[in-house]
């Protein structure tokens, strides 16, 4: 029976977790990535050029299918059969594992941009209701239009929309006209993001609060005469 030492002493095979959820998502069939888990062990083992007839034997494969199953990496793009230099100087050639990294990068990457666009669309959707709860009735398509237009082409973020969209109804300004005024000044004042919004919101709040209310006057000190003890001494 075999010791804990022994399974210690055997190694390991380290590959990204990411790999294992997502090969079959990059197009890899079990065979595929089995072939490539060998090829993986006997890279980090020193060995970049393994012999195949030993990898069909260990995974049961039939020599002449281990060179399909091959081609069918290599044919992915998972892989690559380069030509290197060894440390006698000698060209030797070696598997390139490294290619399938890329692909899984670009596939992980479409996910996000794909969970952006859908959660970019739910953001649009819920703005539209936004402004048809705010004016009490449904968007025409024109005034829908319109919005989509301050998304693609003026590139305003939804949350400064939807900021623009509260200070009209605070100013019972229900039209797009009127918001499209406000995020164009925003922009001309190069008012980006919704904190630069609200602190210049505040801003300008507390200057008008300044200005309307009544300064405090030092008055000058009136000296306290007792007029009525002065008429009874007269």
């Amino acid at each position: 029976m075999l010791e804990l030492k022994d399974y210690l002493n055997a190694g390991e095979t380290t590959i990204s977790n990411l790999l294992l959820t997502h090969y079959h998502q990059l197009g890899l069939s079990n065979q595929e990535f089995l072939l490539y888990l060998q090829l993986l062990h006997h890279q980090q083992s020193g060995s970049d050029f393994p012999d195949l007839f030993e990898i069909s034997q260990r995974i049961g494969v039939p020599n002449e299918e281990i060179y399909g199953i091959l081609e069918g990496l290599l044919g992915k793009q998972m892989i690559r059969l380069v030509t290197t230099q060894n440390h006698q100087g000698k060209m030797v050639d070696a598997y390139d594992l490294t290619p399938i990294y890329d692909r899984l990068s670009h596939y992980l990457m479409s996910l996000v941009k794909q969970s952006d666009q859908q959660k970019k669309e739910t953001g649009i959707q819920e703005l539209f209701e936004l402004f048809e709860k705010e004016f009490g009735r449904p968007l025409s398509p024109i005034e829908m239009e319109t919005i989509n237009m301050w998304i693609q082409e003026d590139k305003y973020d939804l949350e400064i929309i939807r900021l623009g969209l509260r200070e009209a109804v605070l100013n019972q300004a229900y039209s797009l006209k009127y918001i499209d005024r406000i995020l164009l000044g925003w922009e001309r004042k190069n008012l980006r993001t919704k904190d630069q919004i609200l602190t210049e919101q505040r801003r300008r709040k507390k200057s008008i609060s300044d200005k309307i209310s009544p300064q405090e006057e030092e008055l000058p000190q009136v000296p306290l005469y007792n007029w009525v003890d002065q008429g009874k001494e007269s």
